[in-house]
């Protein structure tokens, strides 16, 4: 009886230690740089110009933020990190997979970012003033 008596309470143990090391990783349940492209086409990218990198680059940053806002917001109401998970983590995972996808293939490319548009410059007040006396003259 005595030897039933100390398996039953290595039985316990073993199953407390596994259930402590249970809760303990599930702090890592995070999005990790490694994980996230395992939800993405790895071939995804690679036909993409620079042109369309930049693009979808923006795309993915702009999506990614909006999940994340969204994210925010359900886990400030009652059962929020619930709702959260299953609502947005998914997707948040694959865009996150996608970004990381792009990112390599922008490296990849050697692509650079396309400075901004500088806007026009102000039309000079005697090309103003020339413009209006040629439409008085018809």
């Amino acid at each position: 009886m005595a030897a039933s008596f100390s398996f039953s309470l290595r039985g316990v143990g073993t199953l407390f230690a596994l259930l402590a090391a249970g809760l303990a990783l599930s702090g890592c349940a995070s999005v990790s740089e490694t994980v996230a492209p395992a939800f993405a086409d790895p071939a995804k990218f690679e036909l993409y110009d620079c042109k369309q990198l930049e693009a979808e680059r923006k795309n993915l940053a702009n999506r990614t933020a909006d999940l994340q806002r969204l994210m925010d917001k359900a886990q400030t109401g009652a059962g929020g990190a619930v709702v959260s998970e299953l609502a947005y983590r998914n997707d948040y995972v694959a865009v996150r997979g996608q970004a990381q996808l792009a990112e390599d293939a922008w490296r990849r490319n050697r692509c650079r970012e396309t400075p901004p548009e500088a806007p026009p410059p102000p039309a000079s007040p005697a090309a103003k003033s020339a413009s209006k006396s040629g439409k008085m003259a018809r």
